[in-house]
Formats: C-alpha cells, structure tokens, sequence
C-alpha cells in the first residue's frame, strides 16, 4: 500500500508521473485504487471495527472522486458511511461521475448538511480539495470546514489536507485556519509532497503515509527535494578506533560571547564536546570566563588568542553587533578551515558587503543556520517572503553564498549551492525547538561533526535529523514540549548518535527501517 522511497515530489511532476500513468491505464482505474488505498487505511485508523459512522466530504473535483470511492468501498465493508456533496453533482469530472456512480449504488447514505452536525463521526474522509485548488476557501464552504474542525474526531485527507498548498506547506489565500482542513492523517497519492512536511504542513497534515497506487516505478522522475534520513548521512557514521586521541577529532572554536551573552557560545561549545570534538574552545570577544563550571572541558579563551586557520569555526552564539565583533567574523570568513555561521554572525553578513565578498569567496566548507527572520536579512525579503516559499529561499541563501543553507523552522530545509543543488526536508523535531538557546546547539553540533571531518553536506543533514531526534525523544519521555530548555537536549543528541554508530556497525541503514530510540 504504501512506499518508503524519502522522494518528495512538486505538484508539476505528480501531474507528469500522473499523464504517463494513464498512457498506460485506463483513466479510472488510479481513482479506484487510490480509493481502495485510502478505504484501507481508514479500516486501519478505525481499529477494524465496523458498527461506527464514517463521514465522507465530496468536493468539486478528482479529489471529490477518491473520496466516493473509498465511501463506496468502506459501505461495502459494512461500515455506516454518509457522504455530503459539497460540490454541484453534475459538475463532477468524468472518473469521479463514474465513482458517485458506484456510491449510489453502494449502501452508503447522502445526507444533507444539517445532519454533519446531529451525528458523532468516528472518522471524516476530507475529500473537499486536493493539489489543483488554487484560491482561498471561503463562504459556505470554509463554514463547512470549521464545522468539521470542531468535531472530536479523526480526519482523514485525502492527498492533502483541503487548503494546504503541496508545495510550500502553506494555506492557501489565508492567513487563518478557517480555510483548512486540519487532519489528524493524510493519506497522499503517488508520491509524497513537499508541503505535507514544512510550514503548516506538519501541524494540518497529521500522520502522512504514502501510496504510489502501484504505479510503475520507472515513471518516477528522480526527485530533486528529499525527506530527510538516517540513509542519507549513514556512510559518515563510523566507529573511534582504539588506536586515537583528541588531536584525531579536530578542534571547534566557538566565536561569541560577548559581554552579557557568554551563554549562548557555552550552549554551543558544550555541544561541541558532547559530540565528539576532540577539543573545543570558547573564544570570546570580550572578557572570557575563567571556566564553565558545568563543562570544565571546555577552555575559554579571548577570540585574539585563537589561531583560526587550525580549527572548525562556529561564529555567532552571542557574538552581538559591535566593530569587534565584525572585525573579527572578518577573520573567521577568511579562514581556511570549516565554518558556520548563525545568529549574530548572519545578521552581521546580511548588512556588510565586504563580508558578503569574503563569504562567497570561500573554499572551505560553509554552513549557514538561519532561522526565516535571519534568511529574510540575508535575502532582503521580509518574513513572509521566506516562509511562502521555504524551499525557493533556502536554494537562494545556498546560492547567493556558495555554503550549504540550513532554513530552521517547522520542517527545516537544507540546501546545497549550484544550479542542481540538493534539497532535503528535515522530518524530526517538535514545538520543543522553539526555544531559546536552541539553535546554538545545532550550531555547536554542525561544527564537532565537521571537525570530525564530516563531509558538509552530511554534517548538516545529520546534524538538523539529530538535532530534531533527541526533541522528539524527550518529549516522547514527557520532558516537553512545554518548558523545554536547549541544554537538555545536549545529553539526547549524544545518545542518538552513538546509536546510530551502533546501528551502522550491525547493519545497512535503509528508508523504511525503523531505528530504536
């Protein structure tokens, strides 16, 4: 029923895979199975149980089809399925005229809408909208829409949940929820889409499986964007021999820390060390601490006396705005060792030209770690720009500043520079993130990999689906969302990559295997 391949596919090659499907097939034949597809997994979600009330919403289009579909099939089964038109009947396209034809010979009943609300549903199939709707949903229909949001039970969309752009993962001519779906699952057809796993994907989306509708895998263009993976990194994850000392793991400097702002450097040079880095440094532009007590590993020094060409660079956690500051960015960027830049380094970037020059110059491996405000400066867009095409603004910030772009936020992008430069959508993470300090330990963790010499690339997609994990883990555990602070993830993050050695010593890490948290 469903694939594992970690594809992502805009909606212009879901309509190619679609055309040169039907070449092959008749043109019902991809509704009656993407019905079949979405009726096995409503059984599913409904713990197999027949005597309960199943609520199918039709809508205008194809999308209106799938949903007749599965109804007729989940009648079939003996469930009690009511479907509500909310689209003109006889408007239908051609295959969803043939699936109402087959719901109205099933047992499924057609209610009209006052009865949505003189029922308790155990399951609504959202079949309202899919990847075609280009306009707000407004008027009745996104009246329906916060009707069926308000009811306490699971939804179930139907490729995408009604309102969701599937490409940028955001609302579609809306600026609130009254013009979407929220789904507690979504079940998509052909291949996954981009949108479902960034923006408000992740939190209208649901659960999201995939079904190809066993479609002849050579039609699959290869895919440009990917979802995220423990694959994608697992050549990198290699065991310490015994034979080794520190110097064989690299030194990571951490250039911040100034006055008032020590913090966020510590933050991220104790991830430095709990990740492997054979040595870190904090180097403070201001006066340095003597020690941290809490990570007495750590040597603190003042940012004059580090020598910046014999160790990986994490620049910005507390780094602020002054000339010192600039002056000595100025150093790290011309460096010839590995860099990354976040927080106050960005802003800094955004704003000077020089080092914009300076960066794009640079042959070492380059990470940069905004989050939307800091791409927005970057890019002189506003935060709107970024966030409605998340995708689009990572490829640009890789472009523009020949390094690897880390696009934070709620379904992370990673982007590689060039013309045909890599996309990868991160799957890991929680609410938890959203708090400060946060993504000084990305920053930290970014730069013990590359010490360690991690290639760039796989540094930051291990470090982003790490990074990710260990919030997941502890809030699986019960510590957080709510009130979750960035040092407790350091500890989780160490855990799962030593994992993930582990598990890469044992056997083939492939999409599809489930890894043990």
């Amino acid at each position: 029923m469903t694939n594992h391949r970690p594809a992502l596919y805009k909606i212009a090659e879901i309509r190619q895979i679609e055309q040169a499907a039907h070449a092959t097939l008749p043109h019902y034949f991809l509704m009656q199975r993407a019905g079949t597809a979405a009726a096995e997994y409503a059984r599913r979600l409904l713990g197999n149980h027949d005597d309960v009330a199943v609520l199918a919403l039709v809508g205008p289009g194809n999308n209106g089809g799938d949903a007749l579909e599965a109804a007729s099939q989940l009648a079939h089964y003996g469930l009690h399925v009511s479907i509500y038109m909310a689209g003109d009947p006889e408007q239908l396209p051609a295959d969803a005229q043939q699936a109402l034809q087959h719901a109205q010979g099933s047992p499924a009943t057609f209610i009209d809408h006052a009865a949505i609300g003189a029922s308790a549903w155990a399951l609504v199939i959202d079949g309202l909208f899919g990847i075609g709707l280009t306009h707000a949903i407004t008027g009745d229909m996104s009246d329906l829409i916060r009707q069926i949001n308000a009811l306490h039970c699971q939804v179930l969309a139907l490729d995408v949940p009604s309102g969701l752009n599937a490409d940028s993962g955001t609302l579609i001519g809306s600026n609130n929820d009254g013009g979407i779906i929220q789904a507690t699952h979504t079940i998509t057809f052909i291949g996954d889409k981009p949108g479902l796993h960034t923006c408000d994907g992740r939190d209208y989306a649901g659960e999201v499986i995939v079904s190809d509708l066993a479609i002849d895998p050579q039609l699959f263009p290869s895919a440009s964007i990917q979802l995220n993976h423990v694959a994608l990194f697992s050549a990198e994850l290699r065991s310490r021999r015994h034979n080794t000392h520190k110097g064989s793991y690299g030194d990571v400097s951490v250039l911040g820390g100034a006055h008032g702002m020590v913090g966020a450097a510590i933050l991220a040079a104790r991830t430095a060390a709990n990740c492997g880095a054979g040595r870190v440094f904090v180097a403070c532009i201001s006066e340095a601490p003597a020690y941290d007590s809490a990570q007495p590993e750590l040597m603190c020094r003042l940012a004059a006396h580090i020598d910046f060409d014999s160790t990986t660079i994490v620049a910005g956690p507390g780094l602020g705005d002054s000339r010192t500051a600039h002056d000595f960015l100025a150093r790290a960027i011309t460096a010839h060792t590995p860099l990354v830049l976040d927080a106050d380094a960005l802003n800094l970037v955004s704003v000077e030209a020089g080092l914009q020059q300076k960066l794009v110059a640079r042959e070492a491996p380059t990470l940069l770690t905004p989050h939307p405000l800091e791409a927005a400066r970057l890019l002189d867009f506003t935060v709107q720009q970024v966030q409605a095409d998340r995708i689009g603004a990572a490829r640009a910030l890789a472009s523009r500043f020949n390094a690897i772009a880390i696009l934070k936020g709620s379904g992370t992008i990673i982007a590689a520079p060039g013309t045909n430069g890599g996309i990868v959508i991160n799957p890991t993470g929680n609410p938890s993130l959203a708090t400060a300090g946060s993504g000084d330990v990305l920053a930290g963790l970014c730069g013990a990999l590359l010490a360690q010499g991690w290639p760039a690339w796989e540094t930051a997609l291990a470090a982003v689906w790490l990074h990710g994990k260990a919030a997941d883990n502890l809030v699986q555990n019960g510590s957080g969302p709510i009130g979750l602070t960035a040092s407790e993830l350091i500890p989780p993050i160490r855990t799962v990559l030593n994992q993930l050695v582990l598990q890469q010593r044992t056997h083939i890490i492939t999409p599809g295997v489930p890894l043990q948290s």
